[in-house]
């Protein structure tokens, strides 16, 4: 199946794919939620500011396209929206994990996905992000390819291709990453995890907002 989404539509349907396994008690998410996840500061590369008509237009493409569809819930009042992914490729969750944190964040090393993945799965080693790679790089159309290996850099970056061929990889602008540039792996490592704590507790504080909102509509 050859689909190609826009950025828009990448950005929503990793996003509808991250909370699904971050935060399940608030999935499927509103479309306020969505907006929310979307929008998010942290995990997310480029950071986006995103409306609600360009989500719900985002919403409507990939319904077209099959990844995503609105969902009426018996317990609530308010539509809610889930992704297909899974189905749509018979993807397992070591796959979706790393087409997630690939949609979230674009290219990134195998050592990279490992760290930055694990609320969504816990690999045992590189070795296990290398095999879901070359999974997803094996499919026919491919959904992931690795990338020429910049000067410099000890490993090669995998991108996927969900929104076309990527020819190769520019590192973020100096200024957004000097204050990190001297740091080894090590550091890297303790950063991405540090940014992981602050996303789960700012998803844990939009799950309880949600649920009191939810709760205030029942009286109203």
């Amino acid at each position: 199946m050859d689909i190609q989404l826009n950025e828009m539509e990448a950005r929503v349907l990793g996003s509808l794919l991250e909370k699904e396994a971050t935060t399940p008690d608030s999935y499927p998410l509103s479309l306020n939620a969505l907006v929310n996840a979307c929008n998010q500061k942290s995990n997310r590369e480029p950071v986006m500011d995103l409306d609600e008509a360009a989500v719900r237009g985002a919403l409507r493409s990939l319904d077209e396209k099959g990844l995503a569809r609105p969902l009426s819930l018996l317990d609530s009042r308010v539509t809610k929206y889930g992704h297909r992914l899974q189905e749509v490729f018979n993807l397992d969750r070591r796959e979706t994990a790393v087409l997630c944190l690939l949609l979230l964040r674009g290219p990134q090393t195998p050592g990279e996905l490992r760290t930055r993945g694990e609320r969504l799965y816990r690999f045992e080693d590189v070795e296990g992000v290398e095999l879901a790679l070359n999974r997803l790089a094996e499919r026919n159309p491919p959904l992931v390819k690795k990338l020429p290996r910049s000067p410099g850099t000890r490993e090669a970056r995998y991108a996927h291709l969900l929104c076309g061929d990527v020819e190769g990889w520019e590192p973020p602008e100096p200024a957004a990453e000097s204050r990190f540039a001297p740091s080894a792996s090590h550091d890297d490592e303790r950063l991405s995890r540090l940014e992981n704590e602050v996303a789960s507790l700012r998803e844990e504080v939009a799950v309880l907002k949600q649920q009191l909102s939810d709760f205030r509509r029942q009286f109203e």
